[in-house]
């Protein structure tokens, strides 16, 4: 389950990057905008899953 948690951060951010620079290469304000939340959502979810990982026995 947590690869597919990565996976998912990782997505979210590339995702929220090419929204934020097609937003303002095209003058979209709420495109870039939407772009920058998606992106920290990612940002969040994979610094969620470091945490988990610290914290887990090896």
């Amino acid at each position: 389950m947590a690869a597919d948690e990565k996976a998912q951060a990782k997505g979210e951010q590339v995702e929220g990057k090419v929204k934020k620079v097609v937003g303002g290469a095209v003058g979209n304000e709420s495109l870039k905008a939407q772009g920058h939340a998606e992106e920290s959502k990612g940002d969040l979810r994979e610094a969620k899953e470091k945490a988990k990982d610290a914290v887990k026995p090896k």
